[in-house]
């Protein structure tokens, strides 16, 4: 799948959303990727889990995946349609008193290597802390993998990173918005502060 055709998934889905917003980082931006709206028709989530699962396995051939640890609630639905695609266990971990933590009775094996998968990766946050969550309950995360990269800044992840599409959309802090956001009002579609 080319370049092309994955952002024309995007755009079929209307998943490519104009505006102001504040992202889950708490950064600024006028392009939201609202992947749930791709991933909401079956079809298309198999398609793109399809073609992230091949570029992963060609580039990093020599990595074995034990189990997919995906944070809640972005990662859920792509971290099951990885894992049904390279064919290994999918778990997500979720928010317990503000920190994520395996619940539901998930566990990962001791040393299993563990292939972190979300949908979008701005600051790598949500992924450093599934990063933390899965070495607390003893597994080794090898790899990261996103549907889209949209990072402005180096990640510094510790381990290969693999994305599908990576996106150019500026983010801002609050201090440095330019003038057409600031006088537009901000919605805020992530799922990091659900209780």
């Amino acid at each position: 799948m080319d370049q092309q055709a994955i952002i024309k998934e995007f755009e079929d889905a209307q998943a490519i959303l104009r505006g102001h917003f504040i992202l889950s980082s708490g950064l600024h931006s006028d392009t939201y990727l609202q992947c749930a709206r791709v991933l909401m028709n079956a079809s298309r989530a198999e398609r793109l889990c399809n073609a992230l699962a091949k570029k992963i396995v060609n580039s990093l051939s020599n990595i074995n995946f034990d189990i997919i640890v995906s944070p809640a609630m972005g990662g859920v639905i792509v971290g099951y349609e990885m894992g049904r695609q390279l064919n290994i266990p999918s778990v997500f971990c979720e928010r317990a008193n503000g920190v994520f933590a395996l619940r539901r009775g998930f566990n990962i094996p001791n040393n299993a290597n563990v292939l972190i998968v979300e949908d979008v990766l701005t600051t790598g946050k949500s992924s450093k802390e599934a990063f933390t969550c899965v070495e607390e309950n003893g597994g080794k995360v090898v790899a990261i993998a996103s549907l889209i990269d949209r990072s402005n800044a180096p990640l510094n992840l510790e381990v290969p990173f693999i994305s599908l599409l990576r996106i150019e959309a500026k983010t801002y802090a609050e201090e440095t918005l330019p003038a057409h956001l600031k006088n537009m009002e901000a919605t805020k579609p992530g799922s990091r502060n659900l209780a």
